[in-house]
């Protein structure tokens, strides 16, 4: 097909958006899948939160989800699911966010995860159950440091002897906890002996806990029991992963993207024994997690991802994969790593880019379902620039820094493009990010 041709099929297949709420149409799509990846072409976009907000609160109570799987720490989102399952002393959404200190804090420290987790305990207070309230989960990897306290703290609680145990396996890492890629760089660098047997221990020992639990007859962990568990894993996975930072970028990706696939799938199983089948959960996570690494030249590399984890472990009928583009607008990004949160504009997408080729339709915001032959991007079975821009944008060196080849009919299941997008917007202010004249006026100053 002709690119003219490609351009006019799509604008017959679209379906416009005419507000954030409406997603019925997505619904019909989703069908029964019970693994909904939720993407987004930027951590600093505010439609694509709003969006996976909307779709989210449709699935909970249209479709009988029954968890929010985030691409954040463990430690830090469990903070948050508590407050919102009511099982906190957090008063607030904002208070139950304050784990989240690290930067990037905007990702997750923002207006509209703000209004989500309050939607979020609103629901959960009219369901009487308390295991049958919806959590809110991380899926990632960075938190070592607290993760091991976490697993200490558990076990102070439940099994003193254990405690002390854990504390001299994780005693391996002395001060160096507070610093991982120190400690991994003097261990790579055999300037110190690295920690791998000492976290793989405590894992296999709170593992036997919990499989005690599960050989007894109603077969079910504890949930604090489970966290805990969680927590070792990310303590093991982390030391591995920063080790894996010294190797190269694919091994470290390929450690994280495993370790959230895993933390997905324990979560899943966990829900689905403590509710009798199996549970539904939704993720959010940016594009590069959730498209099928498959289609992309980094998979061609040798990069996996969690979507294509999903699709292989649980096949193409049980998962669904929604990413999102946009042509311009604004974003909240850094300049560098740990730099400030500031309010950048958005280049107008490349030519040859599937953002810009979903640009010339003329339509402004609108889905467009891409699983089935149908489809004129499938059709043309071609490959596109894609854009990726994560808690970094460098839009001066935008083609070497944020673009890369992907077939996206076989990236995902359908997309949504907002043409012209707008800058998520932080719960900390700074000179760096100052609100323009679209930020509407009822924008909280105070907060």
């Amino acid at each position: 097909m002709s690119e003219p041709s490609i351009i006019e099929a799509l604008r017959q297949e679209a379906i416009p958006l005419a507000a954030d709420d409406q997603v019925e149409a997505l619904l019909h799509l989703i069908g029964d899948a019970g693994v909904v990846l939720l993407g987004e072409a930027s951590h600093g976009t505010r439609e694509f939160y709003r969006l996976r907000a909307a779709i989210s609160r449709q699935l909970i109570v249209e479709k009988s989800f029954d968890a929010i799987a985030v691409e954040a720490d463990w430690p830090d989102a469990l903070q948050a699911s508590r407050y919102a399952q009511l099982a906190s002393s957090d008063r607030t959404a904002d208070q139950a966010l304050g784990g989240f200190q690290r930067f990037p804090q905007w990702m997750w420290r923002n207006i509209e995860t703000i209004e989500f987790l309050s939607w979020l305990r609103l629901h959960n207070s009219q369901v009487a159950a308390p295991e049958c309230r919806i959590g809110w989960y991380g899926l990632d990897l960075y938190s070592l440091r607290k993760s091991m306290h976490a697993v200490l703290c558990y076990l102070d609680h439940a099994d003193p002897d254990a405690a002390r145990r854990a504390r001299e396996r994780y005693s391996c890492f002395d001060h160096l906890a507070e610093d991982p890629q120190h400690y991994a760089s003097a261990a790579r660098f055999g300037l110190r002996k690295n920690c791998q047997e000492e976290v793989l221990n405590q894992l296999q020992d709170i593992t036997a806990q919990a499989a005690g639990h599960l050989s007894q007859e109603d077969g079910s962990v504890p949930d604090t029991l489970f966290y805990a568990l969680q927590n070792a894993r990310v303590v093991k996975n982390a030391e591995f992963y920063y080790r894996a930072m010294f190797e190269s970028r694919d091994d470290s990706w390929n450690v994280r993207d495993s370790h959230m696939a895993d933390t997905l799938e324990a979560l899943r199983e966990h829900l689905s024994r403590r509710k009798g089948s199996p549970a539904k959960i939704a993720v959010w996570a940016h594009n590069s997690h959730l498209g099928d690494a498959r289609a992309t030249e980094m998979g061609e590399q040798g990069q996996l991802n969690l979507g294509q984890l999903m699709r292989q472990r649980y096949g193409g009928d049980d998962t669904f994969l929604l990413g999102f583009t946009t042509h311009t607008g604004t974003v909240t990004a850094a300049s560098d790593w740990g730099g400030h949160a500031e309010l950048k504009e958005v280049q107008p997408s490349l030519p040859d880019s599937v953002e810009r080729l979903l640009h010339d339709t003329g339509l402004h915001s609108f889905l467009l379902p891409l699983r089935g032959q149908a489809s004129a991007l499938r059709a043309a079975g071609m490959r596109y620039l894609e854009r990726a821009i994560g808690v970094i944008y460098r839009p001066d060196t935008e083609r070497i820094s944020h673009y890369f080849h992907a077939d996206p009919a076989r990236q995902f299941d359908a997309l949504i493009h907002i043409d012209r997008s707008t800058a998520l917007r932080p719960l900390e202010y700074s000179p760096h990010w100052k609100p323009r004249e679209e930020v509407p006026e009822t924008y909280p100053f105070g907060v």
